[in-house]
């Protein structure tokens, strides 16, 4: 075995992987046609119009309502939905903490449903038995840019009356059975934070096919106003989460090279999926053959147990780096989280703790990730990571 490069041996690679964010020459014309439009606000309607109607082409959804973030599109499309206080929402332990705490914002009750130990996705089978009367919605993660089973999470929604949300945040052109993926339920959110694979610094999106839902998302992000109404026509309770046109000249930048990224990152993926195959310690996720596009805004790998009951999943990320290779822990288990516990304590009076082995386990031991930005690399690249897991991965 060669010498690990934190033994002073040379890294597997060198050469850098593809800075993020990219951008061009088209948001900086699009930038400027803003700025000397003197329409830079939320309610121009010029560059934010042009936006949500590629957008919600992109998804195939009737609707797209730019928002301010990624966070508060979950919680605007559980409010739009019939999401109120009290009431307890399904999602999965394994996600960022802003699935939660979009529910939490209006005193909705984060209720933590384990995954799938192949997948990292919510599994269905836990969901159903979560269910209690006091259950409204359920909230899909396509964690890394991965569909969960919207078949069957649509079933279980339609036979028990409950809201289904897509939280797409990372799946920006990711589909299932062929459909894009934010409008397979009630409404679907997409984050534009600055790691996402469209960004614009910060930002969001709601997408549905249902026009009464699409309309009070609107609603309740421009102050409560109607579509049609008059200026000072305040039908509902609203805030103004708008988006800027200046995010949406970026947006609409970063959507014109989206088709491009979007393939190669699917084919880097597809063949680092099957380098990292033959390697033993480590593995990729199990891909569900109804995702017919992935996103890959993140490459899932699981480290076998075998190499983490010698050490810890820490030691092999630090070596797994040492040799030129962007990698990350990945989230902590939501489920566990204090300050997400606490504040289900403040609404509810109650402690609460859902058990999720899997999730837990997974978090602890098991699961690293890869950034989208190493799938926009050049075939050399997937052989160098395969390289330097095979490499890392025999030397425990």
């Amino acid at each position: 075995m060669s010498k690990l490069a934190l033994d002073g041996g040379t890294p597997v690679r060198t050469k850098p992987f593809p800075a993020w964010p990219a951008f061009g020459e088209e948001e900086e014309r699009l930038l400027l046609e803003v700025l000397h439009s003197g329409k830079w606000g939320g309610t121009g309607r010029v560059k934010l119009q042009e936006l949500e109607d590629r957008f919600a082409a992109l998804q195939q959804a009737n609707y797209a309502i730019s928002v301010s973030n990624g966070t508060i599109a979950i919680t605007l499309a559980l409010k739009a939905a019939g999401v109120g206080h009290g009431d307890e929402v399904i999602m999965p332990p394994y996600t960022f903490i802003a699935t939660a705490t979009s529910a939490l914002l209006m005193g909705a009750i984060p209720v933590f449903a384990d995954v799938e130990a192949d997948t990292m996705l919510l599994d269905p089978a836990k969901v159903e038995a979560a269910i209690t009367p006091r259950t409204k919605a359920i909230i899909a993660v396509h964690i890394g840019g991965c569909p969960a089973d919207m078949d069957w999470l649509a079933a279980i929604a339609a036979k028990h009356k409950l809201a289904l949300i897509e939280d797409a945040a990372q799946a920006v052109g990711a589909q299932w059975k062929g459909r894009a993926v934010g409008a397979l339920g009630d409404a679907g959110t997409f984050s534009f934070q600055s790691s996402k694979n469209v960004n614009s610094g910060e930002g969001g999106m709601i997408v549905s096919n249902d026009k009464a839902v699409a309309d009070m998302a609107w609603s309740i992000a421009n102050v409560g106003r109607i579509r049609e109404g008059a200026w000072y026509q305040h039908e509902h309770i609203g805030w103004n989460f708008r988006l800027t046109e200046f995010q949406a000249a970026i947006l609409l930048g970063q959507l014109s090279r989206l088709e491009e990224q979007t393939a190669l990152r699917e084919r880097n993926a597809k063949l680092l999926a099957e380098l990292v195959g033959d390697i033993d310690g480590v593995s990729p996720m199990r891909r569900d053959p109804r995702v017919t596009l992935h996103a890959n805004h993140l490459f899932l790998l699981r480290i076998d147990p075998r190499i983490t009951e010698k050490a810890s999943k820490k030691e092999f990320l630090r070596r797994l780096s040492a040799e030129g290779i962007p990698v990350s822990a990945g989230y902590v288990p939501l489920n566990r989280n204090k300050a997400v516990l606490h504040e289900i304590r403040s609404w509810t009076g109650e402690d609460r703790l859902d058990e999720c082995p899997i999730c837990e386990h997974a978090c602890e031991r098991e699961v690293a990730w890869l950034p989208q930005n190493v799938l926009l690399a050049d075939e050399e690249a997937m052989h160098d990571i395969a390289a330097a897991l095979r490499k890392v991965a025999g030397s425990f």
